[in-house]
């Protein structure tokens, strides 16, 4: 309880993924930009949108920050709770969450409200619910108690079908607990009908759930295209998992310099996971941490589907050889926690003084652009940069935009022409003319890869510079 109270402290911070203005714009009624989208378009985010579009009409951002730090602590509770017969010595416990504080206060920032944030809750409840419904079934326990976890679960699969693509990991963690169930079965020579068919047709149930949606098969290849665009499988794809940040590795990231401490500490962590799970790599869990490790090397995005894995494998095995404290520590426990937590406490409430009330990350989004230009319509297009278009579609819904961070539902040729605007100006203007294009809007700091077509437009006779503030810049044509 008391690690999932400091991830939701740590969880207070403005609203810095852009992605979030488009789901809230969704949730009154589905954004289509004015260029084309690939087909057939599934809305996979619907539940997820609806849920953040009515705690924001509640209260605005405050609110919405609120929840999210809410759900952030309950996903930590429900992958590092323990049961009753798990305990440890209280110096060791001490340690052991002083080192897990410091590591969610270095990747505090990985705490967004993004559709993935409700995957790890359902996965939570997976997490604690479907090793324990095996448990039961193996043991041809059939109570009313076990009918309601798996209904619970079946309920749970349907509506995480309609929350992120991410729905597909639960039913394969369940698949994984089914076939160890088995085999420990099997070893036990329990294996009989009577223990497997309800085990079989309770996953088969979960696989099948996208089919009770009105999307069907689309719903049901989504993941596929996801995965896709994440390792640039296909040819297609290869753009959007090399020009996409989130989706670069953070190897990648370390070698071009970014975000240095956290890309190292990534790198280090997965590594120590893969090594983990190699030591234990006959249960599921263990298994389970391997495949999020390998995932969070892939792609950035990932790690944050590794981290309370790895937490609560590490602290579940730390609890168990309570000696590896008593002798790696001269300087008492209690102490070693107490220095810890005081030192994060008072980073976190130093952070605080940084932040705008209004708890919107006003140096990522155009909120003063969006004003002026509600203010001042033009008659053509508007071009944009990615990470303002779900902004501009919530704020300045009149003003239909050119793209928006859901990449997905871009053509590779599409996303490729768009990012060649920043390199090639005159593609620009020969695309600005043919298309209609009299408005475009950039941001000057946060992702600025656009002053070489801001010079040329600002050179170019027949486009001006008609607003800019610290963040943001309108050229009018």
């Amino acid at each position: 309880m008391v690690i999932a109270i400091f991830v939701i402290l740590l969880a207070i911070f403005p609203l810095t993924d852009t992605d979030i203005w488009w789901h809230l714009a969704c949730a009154r009624e589905w954004v289509t930009t004015w260029t084309p989208v690939r087909t057939p378009v599934v809305n996979v985010h619907e539940y997820f949108q609806l849920v953040v579009g009515f705690v924001y009409g509640l209260g605005g951002a405050p609110l919405l920050v609120a929840f999210k730090a809410l759900l952030w602590g309950i996903v930590f509770w429900l992958f590092l709770r323990r049961p009753r017969h798990c305990y440890a010595e209280q110096g060791s416990a001490s340690a052991i969450s002083a080192l897990t504080i410091i590591l969610l206060f270095i990747f505090r920032y990985q705490f967004e409200v993004r559709p993935v944030l409700f995957s790890l809750l359902f996965l939570g409840v997976y997490w604690n619910a479907v090793p324990w419904l095996a448990k039961e079934w193996r043991e041809s326990r059939f109570g009313i108690k076990r009918i309601a976890c798996a209904a619970l679960i079946l309920a749970v699969q349907w509506i995480w079908c309609k929350c992120q693509g991410l729905y597909v990991l639960g039913p394969i963690f369940a698949t994984l607990v089914l076939c160890a169930s088995l085999l420990e079965s099997k070893k036990q020579r329990r294996l009989c009908a009577k223990f497997a068919v309800p085990q079989v047709a309770f996953v088969l149930f979960l696989w099948i759930m996208p089919f009770l949606h009105r999307e069907g098969w689309a719903l049901f290849l989504y993941p596929f295209g996801l995965l896709d665009r994440l390792l640039g499988l296909t040819q297609s794809a290869a753009i959007f998992a090399s020009q996409i940040a989130e989706n670069r590795s953070p190897i990648t990231l370390l070698m071009a310099g970014e975000n240095r401490i956290v890309s190292t500490a990534m790198i280090v962590l997965s590594l120590v996971g893969i090594i983990l799970a190699g030591m234990n790599w006959r249960s599921v869990k263990s298994l389970w941490m391997l495949a999020m490790a390998i995932l969070a090397l892939v792609a950035e995005r990932n790690f944050v589907l590794f981290l309370p894995v790895l937490l609560s494998m590490n602290n579940e095995q730390l609890k168990m050889n309570k000696s590896i404290f008593h002798h790696s520590f001269h300087i008492p426990h209690y102490l070693i926690a107490f220095v810890s937590l005081a030192f994060i406490l008072g980073l976190w409430a130093r952070s605080l003084s940084a932040y705008d009330y209004s708890m919107v990350a006003y140096q990522r989004v155009p909120v003063q652009a969006a004003e002026w230009m509600a203010k001042n319509p033009h008659s053509g297009r508007l071009f944009n940069d990615d990470r303002a278009g779900g902004y501009m579609a919530l704020t300045n819904p009149a003003d239909s935009i050119y793209i928006d961070g859901r990449f997905i539902l871009k053509t590779a040729d599409l996303f490729e022409r768009y990012l060649n605007y920043a390199q090639d100006p005159a593609l620009f203007m020969h695309d600005a003319d043919s298309l209609g294009i009299d408005r475009a809007l950039f941001p000057l700091q946060y992702y600025a890869r656009w002053d070489k077509l801001m010079l040329a437009l600002d050179s170019d006779s027949r486009w001006h510079l008609a607003y800019r503030d610290e963040y943001f810049a309108v050229f009018d044509k």
